[in-house]
This record gives structure tokens, C-alpha cells and sequence, in this order.
């Protein structure tokens, strides 16, 4: 994989910190093994995803997918789409190479980039059918609150991003995150609420309990839910 590109003018606090240390020796094999079926390098310019996947079809972009529990989900229950997922840190990316290796997947390729810059840089306006953003790091520390991924400026950069028509899907356990987001993304004028209320919706059908959410269930913290849909 190649190292972050730098994107000087667009740099702004990261929504992430690194934890390499965590990684398995089986996790740090399979990126080495499978990165070349499954990754796509980012290096500042537009992907080529016709020659990555081989064919054109409807595109859903995981962002931060984690241990990679929902997109190989998704990906497995739905041949007729192509799935990108981007997530910074190797060791889910390891954990969902080997989850993708032993479903047999192809239509699921890997970036292990910082999201915002693959969507200024690699992908082109409209080439979204669908975003998935579940149990983003909520910063809880109010101090911290600025590195939270969703912020007015990435919300204009996923809605320019999505077809017409296009869904954005959200989901966090923490309720000060949900509403910040619903805030947020309310204030978008390219993405329309799928409440017809301006609130929460039901989960979506294809999203799977993920860890994160059944820890925090654990915990006594209620789901939420969000649907936008880019509206011209």
C-alpha cells in the first residue's frame, strides 16, 4: 500500500488516531497476501474502479467499516453491487481480507486511506449509490468534539459525492453524536431526511448488529439511526 498522499490544502483535524499495534500475525499476513486481489492503493488521483472490479455496477462505499462485520454481510447478500469499504486502521482491514478470501467475494475492494481524502480525490462526483457511515468514533470529550467525522464541510462532500437520488445511511449509540449528526446533515440542502419528521428512522433492514453496536447495547445505550437521500 502506498503511503497518504499529501493533500496540504484540504488537511484538517483527523476524525482517527492510528493503532497499529493491535494487529495479528495472521492479519499482517493476509494484507500482504490478498492486498493485491482485494486493495486499491490510493495515490491523489482518480480509481480506475472499472478495471478494479472488473465490470460496472451500482457502487456502496463503507466508511470506516471496523472489523468489516456489516460490508462482507452486505457484499455476500448482494452479487448484483460493487462494495468499496475504507478504513484506516490494518488490523480489520486484515480481518475482513480473510472474511472476503473465505466467501469467495468479488465484488468488494479495500482502501486503507483516510476517508475524506479518497472522496476529494479518487472519487468522482455522483459515482455513489449508497454510503454507509455505522459507529463512527464519537469523540465523546467535548474537547475532542472537532475531530468528529461528521462535520458541515464532509457532509457537502458525501452529498456532491452520492447519485441523485442516493442514500447516505448512518448509525451511532451515542446520543449526543446522533443528534449532532442529525443537526448536521438536516442542514445539508442537497440531502433530505428520510424522517419524514427531520429525526430518527428504523434500522435498515441489510445493516447487521456490528460489535460496536452490541457493545454498546451492553452498556445500556440506545441505537440510532439516520437516512439521507440526495435530493438533485
Amino acid at each position: 500500500m502506498q503511503p497518504a498522499a499529501t493533500l496540504d490544502r484540504h488537511r484538517q483535524v483527523r476524525s482517527f488516531v492510528r493503532r497499529e499495534g493491535r494487529i495479528t500475525p495472521a492479519q499482517r499476513a493476509a494484507l500482504e497476501r490478498l492486498w493485491p486481489r482485494y486493495g486499491i492503493d490510493f495515490g491523489g488521483t482518480p480509481f480506475d474502479l472499472l478495471a478494479s472490479f472488473g465490470r460496472a455496477a451500482p457502487l456502496v462505499l463503507e466508511i470506516g467499516f471496523g472489523n468489516g462485520e456489516t460490508l462482507v454481510a452486505r457484499a455476500k447478500a448482494e452479487p448484483d453491487k460493487n462494495f468499496l469499504g475504507v478504513e484506516v486502521h490494518r488490523p480489520g482491514v486484515g480481518r475482513l481480507l480473510l472474511s472476503a478470501e473465505a466467501l469467495g467475494l468479488e465484488n468488494l475492494r479495500i482502501v486503507c486511506h483516510d476517508a475524506a481524502e479518497v472522496l476529494r480525490a479518487a472519487l468522482p462526483e455522483a459515482s455513489l449509490d449508497e454510503v454507509l457511515i455505522y459507529f463512527p468514533d464519537p469523540w465523546p470529550k467535548k474537547r475532542h468534539h472537532k475531530r468528529r467525522l461528521i462535520q458541515p464541510e464532509f457532509a457537502r462532500l458525501l452529498a456532491c459525492r452520492l447519485k441523485p437520488d442516493g442514500v447516505l445511511r448512518l448509525a451511532t449509540d451515542w446520543a449526543d453524536y446522533a443528534e449532532h449528526m442529525r443537526v448536521v446533515l438536516n442542514a445539508e440542502p442537497l440531502l433530505r431526511n428520510e424522517s419524514p419528521h427531520g429525526g430518527f428512522v428504523a434500522r435498515h433492514a441489510a445493516r447487521a448488529p456490528t460489535k460496536f453496536e452490541r457493545r454498546g447495547q451492553g452498556l445500556g445505550h440506545p441505537v440510532f439511526d439516520l437516512a439521507y437521500r440526495r435530493v438533485r
